[in-house]
């Protein structure tokens, strides 16, 4: 059982009205008089609905019977179709079920998709994930790391900020958790 004491955002997935629901944002709040609560933003895992709900401190929920596999990104149509690594069965999603992670969808990258009652759900991009320059104004020498910064089109079609050394074909790695710039992968 999970208790309000142990939310995390981002983080923390509950079982709710039968469903399973992500913890977007949280606040414990002690008012001078009654009881204490939590006010929660809580995202629909299948749904991607988001919801905010106050419950009282100290309430428990269960733990939705989540199962994560890793699956590998195969290629786009109408659908997006992902392959077990395991079993080599492939399961397919609509734009709408990848519209979050679509910029990070890389043809022969591993994902690792949430499944909710045998039936995928989420698609969950690695944390850190090496891409390709395609497109970036020339860097000029004498450029530095605290020089500034550039927009760059990465291989996915994401632009980002870049340091100005960065060139055109360089792969970098960047975190998809806040679409930042990490490091020049060799």
């Amino acid at each position: 059982m999970i208790s309000t004491s142990d939310f995390r955002r981002g983080i923390t997935k509950i079982l709710w009205n039968n469903e399973p629901w992500l913890v977007v944002e949280f606040q414990h709040i002690k008012p001078g008089k009654g009881g204490a609560f939590v006010r929660t933003k809580l995202k629909n895992l299948i749904t991607n609905r988001i919801l905010e709900e106050t419950f009282r401190s100290g309430e428990k929920f269960a733990e939705p019977d989540l199962e994560r596999k890793n699956m590998q990104y195969l290629y786009s149509d109408d659908l997006y179709h992902f392959m077990d690594q395991e079993n080599y069965e492939q399961v397919e999603f609509d734009s709408g079920s990848v519209k979050d992670i679509k910029k990070y969808l890389k043809e022969g990258e591993v994902y690792e998709v949430l499944f909710f009652k045998e039936k995928p759900i989420v698609i969950e991009p690695p944390r850190f994930m090496v891409l390709k320059i395609i497109e970036t104004v020339p860097g000029v020498k004498g450029n530095t790391a605290q020089g500034g910064s550039k927009p760059a089109t990465l291989e996915t079609g994401i632009i980002l900020n870049v340091p100005l050394f960065i060139q055109e074909g360089d792969k970098i790695k960047v975190d998809t958790r806040d679409n930042k710039y990490i490091e020049r992968v060799e």
